[in-house]
């Protein structure tokens, strides 16, 4: 015989196990860069052989124009996703990367995470950092990664409202606390043959800057982008974002 005390004890299980349940659910559609549940973002086409660089964090005063020496030595082009704080403390860093040919893209003012926010903050740190760039480069931005990849259903309809497509990755590994580029390259690699594999284009997050710290050092990151460049260069096709939208 089920007592009332045991059914009540059944009853918060259930509770906890389904409120378990839609936590997990809600983890997975907000950080998980192939989930779709909250909404499309590009992330890559069916094009194997095709391979995209993309940067974030930046620009750092240091390494990103190490990187950029590094990408025109090689004459490919990338998309920077550039945070609104560090463009306006170096807004020609900004402007020489624009002028290079790369894609710049809108990675939020200071790299907040936008499944926690607000709507008003999400529009906030998208808009302020949008005038930002725009006034820099006098081009449109059309492309915006929000930081650690976190989102919200709030996120994708204000980016459509200002003209944002919303940008993800499918090959990432942890440059940004890995100090050997040699595995930061191979592992990188590995993801990449297995996306040719699947029929799938490549598209890279590797970080020029450093959300917490303006001086990040990024000798890791642009060394394995250069590895990897040096690997493909020849039997790929190096495409910034554009090409996908």
């Amino acid at each position: 015989m089920i007592t009332p005390i045991a059914t009540g004890i059944y009853t918060a299980l259930g509770v906890a196990a389904s409120a378990g349940v839609a936590a997990g659910a809600y983890a997975y559609a907000s950080m998980w860069p192939d989930s779709r549940l909250f909404g499309t973002a590009l992330t890559a086409p069916a094009r194997p052989g095709e391979l995209a660089f993309t940067f974030d964090d930046g620009p750092n005063a240091t390494w990103t124009p190490k990187l950029l020496d590094v990408l025109a030595s090689h004459n490919v082009r990338a998309t920077f996703f550039v945070l609104g704080g560090r463009a306006k403390a170096q807004p020609e860093l900004v402007q020489r990367t624009a002028k290079a040919g790369h894609l710049i893209g809108n990675h939020s003012w200071d790299h907040p995470n936008m499944a926690r926010s607000s709507p008003e903050v999400i529009r906030e740190q998208m808009t302020r950092t949008q005038d930002m760039l725009e006034q820099i480069t006098g081009t449109a931005i059309k492309f915006f990664r929000p930081p650690y990849g976190a989102r919200r259903p709030a996120l994708f309809q204000i980016a459509r409202e200002i003209g944002l497509n919303v940008v993800l990755w499918n090959a990432m590994t942890s440059d940004w606390s890995d100090p050997s580029p040699q595995r930061i390259a191979q592992r990188l690699n590995d993801k990449i043959e297995r996306l040719w594999q699947m029929g799938r284009a490549a598209n890279i997050v590797l970080h020029d800057g450093g959300h917490s710290d303006p001086q990040a050092n990024r000798v890791a990151s642009v060394t394995a982008a250069e590895k990897m460049i040096e690997l493909y260069k020849g039997k790929v096709q190096f495409v910034t974002l554009d090409a996908w939208a």
